[in-house]
């Protein structure tokens, strides 16, 4: 699924390319792709025509389109890529992908935007805007996602706290979106990583300089990411005009299995985690002990 790094390049080819926009037509061509705007796909279509896309934002792995005044109770276009969800900008005259979902025409009959997915875990809705838990207004669905370390108004001091008041494991906290939102599996592995933390520690006994040496380390592997156009395995990650990211050169542990640490040349460890897997190297972060006491 993709991550914080991934939608942001998708968010900022959106920005670049519909913003200020008038939408003349909406065609959704698979309901399930709107499963999640429940009055269905003509309301759906309705609620979006004839207005104008404003701005783009995006809060962890969610991104939305606001439409015309971005004011509480407003409109926005709320995307979630699931697992191999596309917004692609086409040129009306492109024909059409195998997967397209939904087509959004604009007035000035200029590149249309598609959304196509594949295995249609994805989706588009339309809801109102709403002040969320940690501040600002967004789409009503995600109001309880906590903001992103690379989010201007992030308090890391205040996600330290959060995550050390959690009873679990560090890297189940860091992928609690209400904790902090945007770091999935990959990029909570390479932080860890980075820290020289185990994913298995419990957060009980995490310092203060532990926390924020995690979040400084998620901050940088994505901001990193995010200059090298986001982390693809595959051909169903691409941004707005198809093009893969190339991250997944530069990932120090994420998938690479029994070969040598680039820090110690120690064999990186796979465990499974979540009905997922954790890559950890055995010597730069030693699974935990079972009896540890915290200091600050």
């Amino acid at each position: 699924m993709p991550e914080l790094p991934e939608v942001e390049v998708v968010r900022r080819g959106l920005a670049d390319h519909v913003v200020d926009r008038r939408v003349a037509a909406v065609e959704v061509r698979h309901p399930r792709a709107i499963r999640r705007h429940v009055t269905g796909p003509d309301d759906f279509a309705a609620r979006l025509t004839g207005r104008v896309l404003r701005a783009v934002s995006r809060r962890g792995k969610y991104l939305w389109l606001e439409l015309d005044a971005a004011e509480a109770g407003d409109d926005a276009l709320l995307a979630h890529l699931g697992m191999s969800g596309q917004m692609l900008v086409e040129d009306p005259a492109q024909p059409d992908e195998k997967h397209l979902r939904v087509r959004i025409r604009f007035d000035d009959d200029g590149p249309e935007l598609r959304f196509v997915d594949q295995r249609t875990f994805g989706g588009l809705s339309v809801h109102p805007l709403a002040p969320a838990a940690g501040g600002g207004l967004v789409p009503e669905p995600v109001a309880h996602i906590a903001r992103d370390p690379m989010d201007p108004e992030f308090s890391a001091a205040g996600t330290v706290a959060a995550l050390r008041r959690r009873r679990t494991e560090l890297k189940r906290a860091l992928l609690d979106q209400t904790v902090v939102s945007g770091i999935g599996n990959i990029y909570a592995d390479e932080a860890l990583w980075r820290a020289r933390l185990h994913g298995a520690r419990p957060t009980a006994t995490l310092t203060r300089a532990q926390g924020h040496a995690v979040l400084d380390a998620a901050t940088t592997v994505m901001t990193e990411a995010l200059a090298q156009g986001g982390t693809s395995f595959d051909a169903l990650y691409v941004n707005v005009n198809g093009a893969s990211g190339y991250f997944d050169r530069s990932l120090a542990v994420y998938g690479r299995a029994d070969r040598a640490c680039g820090r110690c040349g120690t064999p990186i460890r796979r465990d499974r985690f979540m009905n997922r897997s954790s890559f950890t190297c055995p010597r730069c972060q030693p699974a935990p002990r079972l009896t540890t006491s915290r200091s600050s």
